[in-house]
């Protein structure tokens, strides 16, 4: 397949709706959704996609119930131990971006976390980002803050993304988010510059692998011109 994106971003809306539809807690929305999540990274390796960036849980989330929050803590932590070794037989990286300090997150998950991450480093064949505890404005704060005692002339677009939770990580080339809605919910903003937007408008649990194709055509059909005189408005 011609012009694959690099980068895809991938914004996993609507698990609690799908749940609701089908007279099912929210929990099982999140069990669905994980199902997604992995078909459609299989689906970004038959593409040869590098990198794919999930939002698993952001900084706002924290104000969801005290029942769902410790499902979710619960829930990230089971998938690394159920999904790890199949990702490492993948040739997948897995990587945390986000507050790892904060003192919420219980120790045993940033342990499972940090074991992943170790263990799957070398591997090649594509990155998986989990956006974990992140928020992209919180990132960009932090960033500025380890550049903030340094030489304010030696601050470039090029310092603050080195600077950024993932040093390595490339722009995004295409941001994916279900369920109809129609925002980055501070998602990668810095990285989102100049991101072609992508809404399926189906909740995220019915989201596969084929749903990626489609996105992944409709972004083949984009002319991406970076901010060029063709972009500008008479």
């Amino acid at each position: 397949m011609d012009r694959v994106p690099a980068h895809v971003g991938l914004i996993l809306d609507g698990n609690g709706r799908w749940a609701n539809q089908r007279g099912l807690p929210r929990t099982a929305g999140h069990l669905a959704g994980e199902e997604a999540l992995f078909d459609t990274v299989e689906g970004a390796l038959e593409l040869g996609i590098k990198w794919v960036t999930a939002y698993t849980f952001s900084t706002e989330n924290w104000s969801r119930s005290d029942e769902e929050v410790e499902f979710l803590m619960w829930f990230n932590e089971d998938l690394l131990l159920r999904r790890r070794d199949d990702l490492h037989k993948q040739g997948v990286r897995m990587v945390f971006a986000g507050d790892m300090d904060d003192p919420r997150i219980p120790g045993r998950n940033r342990k499972h976390m940090a074991e992943a991450a170790e263990k799957t480093r070398d591997n090649t064949e594509l990155t998986l980002v989990f956006a974990f505890n992140y928020g992209s404005r919180r990132e960009i704060v932090d960033a500025a803050r380890k550049l903030a005692s340094g030489d304010p002339e030696a601050i470039t677009e090029e310092t603050l993304s080195a600077a950024m939770y993932v040093p390595d990580m490339p722009d995004v080339d295409l941001v994916i988010r279900s369920s109809g809605e129609h925002r980055l919910s501070n998602f990668l903003l810095w990285q989102s510059a100049y991101a072609e937007f992508y809404f399926p408008g189906i909740l995220w649990p019915d989201f596969d692998r084929h749903a990626l194709v489609d996105a992944v055509v409709e972004y083949q059909s984009r002319e991406r011109r970076f901010g060029s005189a063709e972009d500008q408005v008479d």
